[in-house]
């Protein structure tokens, strides 16, 4: 039977404290998606708006001989440009419906998905059957602010990774954000990097599988596959 995999991908296009544009980030969405449709994994985008999720156009130019990022941009415009609005998505059935929920990053998923009633719903009910959940970069931001039924956080006692303090503050992001991901991550959460800045690093910790930046990518679709059972 064919798999589905749910990525959810921000409505956010603009940093507030600057005004300068955001979004959500080529590769971390790109590389996977390779992957997942070369394991013949169907993939079904939402945000919290629907319709058209920004792409960071920063992202394109650092990517653009990357053939994964190149071919996506090149063909799949038409699938981030008609995205389902969470709202519309029942969590219940969402869970039963879709084998994974995924959550690239990007600077724009921290100013709309940590709040998101919507998402938190989505990500309570993929935990509750056990499926996996994935997030890269910025992406875990998704799961600051959730907590199961019984009150205990989603991430209590688990291991995870995300975008580091320090590699925010290299791309002078750190200051511009809502909260600082690695500080947030680590009250609820072991946390865990690479050895240097924007090496690759995923972390698998039972169904929550985390990359750390962009470069983590290719290595968080793998392990997304790999949870699938493919």
């Amino acid at each position: 039977m064919t798999k589905n995999v749910l990525a959810v991908l921000t409505s956010s296009s603009e940093i507030p404290k600057t005004g300068s544009a955001t979004g959500w980030y080529l590769p971390e969405l790109a590389h996977p998606y390779a992957k997942l449709r070369e394991a013949g994994v169907l993939v079904t985008l939402a945000s919290p708006r629907g319709g058209e999720a920004p792409l960071d156009t920063s992202s394109v130019e650092p990517w653009k001989d990357d053939k994964d990022s190149f071919d996506f941009l090149s063909t799949k415009a038409g699938l981030w440009a008609n995205t389902i609005p969470l709202s519309v998505l029942d969590p219940v059935e969402a869970a039963r419906d879709y084998d994974a929920l995924f959550y690239p990053g990007g600077q724009g998923p921290m100013f709309d998905l940590p709040e998101n009633e919507h998402s938190i719903a989505l990500i309570r009910e993929f935990a509750a059957a056990r499926k996996p959940i994935a997030a890269v970069c910025h992406g875990p931001s998704a799961l600051v602010n959730v907590k199961l039924p019984n009150g205990k956080h989603i991430l209590d006692g688990r291991t995870v990774t995300s975008i580091s303090n320090a590699e925010d503050e290299s791309m002078g992001a750190l200051d511009n954000l809502p909260f600082h991901l690695e500080s947030e991550l680590s009250k609820v959460a072991t946390y865990v990097k690479a050895d240097k800045p924007f090496a690759a690093k995923v972390v698998v910790d039972g169904n929550i599988i985390t990359g750390q930046n962009p470069n983590s990518s290719m290595e968080l679709g793998e392990a997304l596959v790999k949870a699938l059972g493919l």
